[in-house]
């Protein structure tokens, strides 16, 4: 048996604060070649999650503390719709289809979530990060994560370099 507790968040949290990244995880699986791959993921408000797609498999994740805005794209960028999802909110939960360009935003005061996909874990074809979005650690990732938290249905995202 396997119990989580508020204490495994606290430490994610923390690691999370001291990490780079601005972010934390803790696998439940036992290996990449799990059949379904689970884990916590803890984020500070300042993470950056390049938004990417998976080609082949769908995730599912269900926010346990404080909240996300979850954006999906088109081809080109353009904001195709901005969900609010929150461990006190209406949705608790999202799954994002394969295929679909996607980010998450984290709060205010960041959040945690428990991820779900279906493995095994191949690093070669796990996500594609979209062209249009700056890399992780780039120069101009602070200006595109403001333009992520204020984007609309409907916006374009400013030229990444």
């Amino acid at each position: 048996m396997k119990l989580f507790s508020q204490t495994l968040l606290d430490e994610l949290t923390a690691k999370a604060s001291a990490s780079p990244r601005g972010r934390a995880n803790h696998n439940i699986h036992a290996s990449a070649a799990d059949p379904v791959q689970r884990f916590f993921i803890v984020a500070q408000r300042d993470t950056y999650f390049r938004p990417h797609r998976h080609l082949t498999k769908s995730e599912l994740a269900l926010v346990i503390r404080g909240h996300f805005d979850v954006l999906t794209f088109d081809e080109l960028g353009r904001v195709l719709a901005r969900y609010a999802v929150g461990a006190d909110g209406d949705a608790i939960a999202y799954e994002t289809p394969q295929g679909t360009w996607h980010t998450l935003v984290p709060g205010a005061a960041g959040g945690a979530f428990l991820e779900i996909k279906e493995g095994p874990y191949d690093p070669a074809t796990a996500t594609e990060f979209a062209a249009w979005a700056p890399a992780e650690g780039a120069a101009d990732v602070p200006q595109f994560l403001r333009w992520l938290r204020a984007a609309q249905p409907g916006d374009s995202p400013p030229d990444a370099t």
